[in-house]
């Protein structure tokens, strides 16, 4: 039976199947995960970025349907869940986890362009052109070789971390060509700004259950000036980003885990297990316990 997985730092360090090019507090680069294939569902904590060097995967990411084939690329935000994985027998792929810290580093400004491609539109697939294959490919040997060789010098994190970053600038290019055209010259007003503050913020919090008032507060913007800005940018209220989140992490943890419903409760911030059996019967329902069972 394939198992399921918190994909986290840890967890990879100390999988000695998966083969670690590198690794400091805030990257991981992993050279192999072939055993992926034995894994059926992953709650995957860092922000990933992955190109499949061979084979092809599928699953499910969030509820949307995903399929991953040689040559392509798959941006994967920090705190999603992936479920019905499938893999082809020659399935292998490299990968590159970045903590949000590491991540806001390397954008810096063009932040809202990764924001805006994971999570307003919701594209996580990047096919690549040969020219740009090969290109990634000697990035790539250029990371080997500075890991390898490199090992005395007193700057290897940030000639290492430099060319890391410009990997992920050059494919933050290739996301921002895939949005819309209207969006090419993106608006750096204080309204898109505070708008992909609170996509960090609700992205990167353990409990999402949390009010309207409560993400406005720590963003020190009002509540209203809130649900404004993420209509403006989305379409949708903060409310509407909160609760689709909220479910998300309800599905993972009534589907993919053996955790009580009083323990998933407590994780996700739920005052009592009849608030919470409340708010599943009126947003799947069904009780926790037949969702879990359906």
């Amino acid at each position: 039976m394939k198992r399921q997985e918190e994909i986290t730092f840890q967890s990879l360090a100390d999988n000695e199947d998966i083969q670690i090019g590198y690794s400091d507090n805030d990257i991981m680069v992993v050279d192999s995960i072939q055993q992926f294939a034995e894994i059926s569902a992953a709650h995957v904590s860092m922000n990933a970025i992955a190109i499949c060097t061979q084979g092809r995967v599928q699953g499910i990411m969030n509820g949307q349907q995903m399929e991953l084939h040689q040559n392509q690329v798959a941006i994967i935000p920090q705190n999603i869940t992936v479920t019905d994985v499938m893999v082809s027998p020659d399935f292998d792929l490299k990968a590159m986890f970045l903590t949000n810290r590491i991540l806001q580093s390397f954008l810096r400004e063009k932040m809202n362009i990764w924001n805006d491609m994971m999570f307003v539109h919701r594209h996580h697939i990047v096919t690549m052109a040969e020219d740009e294959i090969l290109f990634y490919t000697h990035f790539y040997d250029m990371v080997t070789l500075a890991i390898g060789r490199g090992k005395d010098n007193p700057f290897r994190t940030d000639i290492i971390q430099s060319l890391l970053r410009s990997a992920v600038l050059g494919l933050c290019g290739a996301m921002k060509q895939m949005l819309p055209s209207s969006e090419m010259d993106h608006d750096i007003s204080s309204a898109n700004i505070h708008f992909q503050r609170f996509l960090d913020l609700l992205h990167s919090k353990e409990v999402k259950h949390c009010t309207v008032e409560s993400y406005a507060s720590d963003l020190c913007i009002s509540p209203k000036y809130l649900t404004v800005i993420c209509k403006k940018n989305s379409g949708r209220t903060a409310n509407e980003w909160i609760t689709e989140h909220v479910l998300e992490d309800i599905r993972y943890y009534l589907k993919q885990t053996d955790l009580s419903i009083k323990q998933i409760c407590d994780r996700l911030g739920f005052p009592n297990p009849s608030f919470f059996g409340k708010y599943v019967k009126d947003h799947f329902g069904m009780t926790p316990l037949d969702f879990r069972n359906s």
